[in-house]
């Protein structure tokens, strides 16, 4: 689907905000690009894990300058990924303690990957990520929970949430402090249900967002009403 297409269905269901995620110099340059044509859509700028065994200074040096551009809003998504194991797991460390520190530089949030590698993430994370805005994507990091919490990071909750098999994760949607929520699409992966099994796009949101309230006990509305100011924080908007 067209980007404009993607957008403007996304607005119909009431999605006024989107971050579209860079994960490689030229995804991030589309990021801002697609940023500056659409009104209502940011970006991030990052090297995926899956990249890292590329990365070298001069990949610092394109994130720090598309990092200054006014529509960006958080650097990543950046972090570790053992599941794939597409880049050597010293050189993913590398370049998430760079790019954490290119954040600390720039004053940005850091938009957090990670998979089947929480222990390294954390730890990692605790020594170079102090008093950075972390959000943890598509979070998964149910038996850390307490953690996470107690360290006043952002647990941003994806289509996996309204699977039927996962009850772990929507025992966290329930008890995560409202100040500390987000919900995201991770599109075109991870359509929730019903739409799983095909790619996901940001309208799809809607059904995650009142999988979430569902769980809480609250209506959709006021869910919304609660992540979109959330998000405004952590983005800055």
């Amino acid at each position: 689907m067209p980007a404009h297409e993607a957008i403007s269905e996304a607005a119909e269901v009431g999605v006024e905000r989107i971050v579209t995620i860079g994960v490689g110099c030229e995804s991030s340059e589309r990021a801002i690009t697609l940023a500056q044509a659409h009104e209502g859509v940011s970006a991030t700028v990052g090297v995926h894990p899956h990249d890292a065994s590329t990365f070298t200074t001069a990949d610092l040096e394109w994130l720090r300058e598309l990092g200054t551009h006014p529509q960006v809003v958080a650097i990543g998504e950046c972090g570790l990924d053992y599941f794939r194991d597409h880049s050597p797991r010293e050189i993913q460390a590398e370049a998430f303690i760079a790019q954490l520190g290119l954040a600390r530089e720039l004053g940005l949030p850091v938009v957090i990957h990670t998979r089947e590698a929480a222990e390294d993430t954390l730890r990692i994370l605790a020594e170079s990520g102090e008093g950075l805005e972390i959000i943890l994507h598509c979070f998964t990091l149910t038996e850390h929970l307490e953690e996470v919490l107690s360290r006043g990071y952002w647990v941003s909750f994806a289509g996996p949430v309204t699977y039927k098999k996962s009850d772990e994760l929507r025992r966290a949607a329930a008890c995560v402090p409202s100040g500390r929520l987000l919900v995201e699409t991770d599109s075109p992966y991870l359509a929730p249900e019903p739409r799983r099994g095909r790619p996901n796009r940001p309208a799809n949101l809607a059904h995650t967002l009142a999988a979430i309230a569902e769980v809480r006990g609250t209506s959709p509305e006021e869910l919304d009403a609660v992540t979109s100011a959330n998000a405004a924080r952590v983005f800055g908007w």
